[in-house]
């Protein structure tokens, strides 16, 4: 009889895991000018129009920089210009302090350490990675584009946050 209740209760816990919903994930490789790996993103869907970002960089300038996700999914290097515009499906204006509103793709400046080195987690909202009009997937994807310098969250179109550092795709 403890043996069947011990099965039974196994059997229970398998079922239990099995039938947990998981969280699929994207991972972004970010590369810089030069093709070396600085690290990556991962990418989950949070809520409806929220997604959660992990960040785990190394072997960037330390300091402040811009983070914006860009319209196409390509980062060619030298300059990745080929990203793009900030994702924008809504066509509004730059920053967090515009008071025209912002790009979909607008982000908080992150923070590189005297080391090089940044591990963060954080949520990315009015994006997602559905097959709605604000998904990072649309037209084939889109791309995760770090900046030389902090981003002023008011200045049009790209918040004077200078040269395109890292890049690296969001595709399925």
């Amino acid at each position: 009889m403890k043996r069947l209740a011990l099965s039974v209760l196994g059997l229970s816990l398998v079922l239990i895991f099995c039938a947990a919903p998981s969280v699929a994930k994207t991972v972004v490789e970010l590369k810089d000018a030069h093709g070396m790996s600085v690290g990556k993103a991962i990418l989950w869907q949070q809520d409806e129009h929220v997604v959660g970002v992990e960040l785990q960089l190394h072997g960037l300038p330390p300091g402040e920089h811009g983070i914006h996700f860009h319209q196409n999914a390509k980062c060619d290097a030298p300059d990745f210009k080929s990203a793009g515009p900030h994702f924008n499906p809504e066509s509004k204006k730059h920053g967090t302090e515009n008071p025209e509103g912002h790009h979909a793709g607008d982000l908080k400046n992150i923070t590189i350490d005297a080391q090089g080195n940044l591990n963060l987690r954080f949520t990315a909202s009015e994006v997602s990675l559905g097959s709605d009009s604000h998904s990072l997937f649309s037209n084939g994807g889109t791309a995760l584009v770090i900046h030389a310098k902090g981003d002023d969250y008011k200045t049009d179109p790209s918040g004077n946050s200078g040269d395109r550092i890292a890049c690296g795709v969001i595709t399925k």
